[in-house]
C-alpha cells in the first residue's frame, strides 16, 4: 500500500496483518521502502524485539512505545531518510 511505502509525517500509524511467526516476512515488508527514519516494534517477547530491531533498516527503533526519546540522543535515518545524517551530504 502507498501509505506503507511513503514517509508520512503527522499522526499516522500503519498496522498490517501478518502470519503468526512470520518474523522474516514482516522484516522484508518493513524494509521494502526507500525510507527508514523510525519504526516501532510491539511484542511481549524481548528476544523477538531485539532480533527485529537489529534487522530493521531504520534510524530509530522503538520497542513497546513510540516517539519517546531524549533530544540529546543521536538520531537519524537510513536510505532517503538519512539525508544529512552524520555529516553526510
Amino acid at each position: 500500500m502507498y501509505i506503507a511505502q511513503e514517509e508520512s509525517f503527522g499522526p499516522v500509524m500503519v498496522i498490517s496483518k501478518f502470519k503468526n511467526g512470520d518474523v522474516d516476512g514482516v522484516l522484508q515488508r518493513a524494509n521494502a521502502t526507500e525510507y527508514g527514519l523510525a519504526s516501532g516494534v510491539f511484542t511481549k517477547d524481548i528476544n523477538k524485539a531485539l532480533y527485529i530491531s537489529e534487522k530493521l533498516e531504520a534510524g530509530t527503533v522503538f520497542i513497546n512505545t513510540y516517539n519517546k526519546t531524549d533530544v540529546a540522543a543521536p538520531f537519524g535515518g537510513f536510505k532517503l531518510s538519512g539525508f544529512g545524517k552524520d555529516l553526510g551530504k
